[in-house]
């Protein structure tokens, strides 16, 4: 391990994406799973969150910048200002800012995530069986990456609205 590998904060991807790998459509989420943003908050409290412009502005006000997380958005405009937020313009510069002593969560989107999937040790995956349409789509999990949980597993979890879920966990 390098010096500048042991100087990194560890490096995880979270998101959920259908069964087809959609993970949004329209600069939106095309769900609306508790259990699911109840995980997301559980695992990236207390840690640093990584996300695009794109993904900061479909937050909510009411959670940008995301409570109980060091905040860092990566975008290539020289002039954006994400109040609460570190602003900074390459995945590089992002991972250099994040607390080493942190876990580090990128959130998305697709871009981002495919930026950054080389760079991570941990992903943390909601599958959702439904079929929907979408234009932003999950980085495809490579054969370096060995499932490492799935949860449940003899079955699926079910939202309120009837959709089914579960989470799975990867490694390398």
């Amino acid at each position: 391990m390098t010096a500048e590998a042991r100087r990194r904060a560890p490096l995880a991807l979270i998101w959920a994406q259908t069964t087809a790998g959609v993970i949004g459509g329209g600069g939106d989420i095309p769900w609306h799973i508790p259990g699911e943003q109840r995980r997301f908050r559980e695992l990236t409290t207390g840690g640093t969150v990584i996300m695009g412009r794109k993904t900061w502005d479909s937050l909510p006000e009411r959670v940008r910048p995301m409570p109980g997380r060091d905040n860092i958005v990566v975008t290539r405009s020289a002039d954006f200002v994400a109040p609460g937020a570190t602003v900074v313009h390459s995945v590089e510069a992002a991972l250099a800012l994040a607390d080493p002593a942190k876990q580090a969560w990128c959130m998305g989107g697709g871009e981002l995530y495919a930026q950054t999937i080389a760079f991570a040790d941990r992903l943390e995956v909601t599958e959702i069986d439904a079929e929907v349409a979408g234009d932003a789509f999950a980085p495809a999990i490579g054969a370096d990456w060995r499932q490492a949980s799935a949860d449940p597993e003899s079955g699926w979890h079910e939202s309120p609205e009837g959709l089914k879920y579960r989470f799975l966990a990867y490694a390398r």
